[in-house]
């Protein structure tokens, strides 16, 4: 995004700088590497980027310098396409510095895990952040790598079935200890696994007439928090969990029952300018999903922003549209669920990028609000009007 303290000099720079402002993708520094189908989790102030599409390398970006830190490399014999990555949840851990992330799937099934702790530890001087160098040291073999998983006894497990197709799969967490990874995959299939026993204890087709693919899987969420699944009470005080999935012409809401093991699906509708696309990116917030670009099955590609409320069940197309037509690029909310981050993707001449984009939430929950607030901070620039300006005065000019 230009900077808005550049001062102008031409009537063609003004314009320039006007539309920068108001379109609302910001663009940070280039990824490592180019990256396209990759998977990406937040942590603290971190983005984690683990592979992607015949890409073994992960890194960890760092939100507040805008940096980037190698980790490591996925394993010389695994080969990525179209896996998952998902957080898992210890709740016997008291180190809050350390997550487990847990890889699988993929056209080439392979299931890794690494115990991470924070690559930037010791250039963070938050006390509650840091972590001494011996306890680093003492750990050094055995975090910050991919390892097999293993169950009790120290045996290899792998996620997934032989005959299971899993590139393109997607999975959230739930379960009433976190412990239940809930798995949708090519053609229309979905499945859960128990992680505390190591075995799948479901399997379920989902109804679609549809193929399921580079999808959209949610957990439908109070507090926006994606990987963790909401608990609701029914009248015989069973909890259910409940999920969101999008592919094609396919909308279903997704409700498990934990204590009698069992799904029961609901149709959704799926908006015209949606209906066609998959390899989106997309963020679960609070009650909407929000999805960008993707692809149709004709490989043509699309730059378009939709909104989906879950509360009303309804979409929103936006006005606003990504600023170049994407497919198989991620978006991942920060931790603190204030921006939209966009990691790689490929373009319409089929281009695997190493772009990294961000975008204010607030943006898609009141974009005219939010542009005029931009335009108003261009015109006190501009103008250079040296005044304390304060959020009241927009509220003001939003309302006339």
């Amino acid at each position: 995004m230009t900077n808005l303290n550049t001062a102008q000099k031409s009537p063609e720079r003004q314009t320039e700088q006007i539309q920068s402002l108001i379109t609302p993708f910001q663009t940070l520094k280039a990824l490592p590497n180019p990256f396209s189908r990759s998977q990406c989790v937040s942590h603290k102030h971190e983005l984690l980027i683990c592979g992607g599409y015949q890409q073994r390398a992960c890194y960890s970006y760092n939100t507040i310098k805008n940096e980037y830190k190698f980790i490591c490399e996925y394993p010389i014999h695994i080969k990525l396409n179209g896996h998952c990555v998902v957080k898992l949840v210890d709740n016997n851990s008291k180190d809050r510095n350390e997550i487990t992330l847990l890889s699988f799937g993929g056209k080439y099934k392979h299931t890794l895990i690494m115990k991470y702790v924070s690559i930037w530890s010791n250039e963070n001087n938050n006390n509650e952040n840091k972590i001494n160098d011996s306890k680093e040291l003492n750990k050094s073999s055995n975090y910050n790598k991919w390892t097999p998983f293993k169950d009790n006894h120290n045996r290899s497990v792998i996620i997934g079935r032989k005959s299971d197709n899993y590139e393109g799969v997607r999975a959230v967490i739930g379960g009433i200890n976190s412990h239940l990874l809930f798995i949708t995959y090519y053609p229309k299939n979905i499945s859960v696994f128990d992680l505390n026993t190591f075995q799948f204890i479901k399997y379920d087709k989902l109804p679609t007439n549809n193929l399921i693919c580079y999808h959209c899987f949610v957990s439908n969420s109070e507090n926006g928090q994606g990987q963790e699944m909401i608990k609701t009470n029914n009248k015989k005080n069973k909890q259910n969990y409940q999920m969101l999935l999008f592919c094609f012409k396919t909308g279903l809401s997704i409700e498990y029952d934990e204590e009698s093991n069992t799904f029961q699906f609901y149709q959704l509708p799926v908006c015209d300018g949606i209906v066609s696309l998959f390899r989106y990116a997309y963020v679960c917030i609070n009650d909407v999903i929000l999805f960008f670009g993707g692809c149709n099955g004709d490989n043509i590609i699309s730059n378009s922003v939709h909104k989906y409320s879950i509360q009303e069940s309804k979409w929103i197309t936006f006005k606003n549209n990504l600023p170049i037509q994407l497919e198989n690029c991620v978006a991942i909310l920060s931790e603190d669920n204030t921006n939209i981050h966009f990691i790689g993707g490929q373009d319409d001449k089929n281009t695997v990028l190493s772009i990294h984009m961000q975008t204010r939430l607030r943006v898609w929950d009141n974009p005219q609000s939010v542009i005029i607030k931009i335009t108003i901070q261009y015109w006190i620039r501009f103008l250079k009007i040296k005044l304390g300006w304060i959020d009241e005065f927009n509220k003001i000019i939003i309302n006339y």
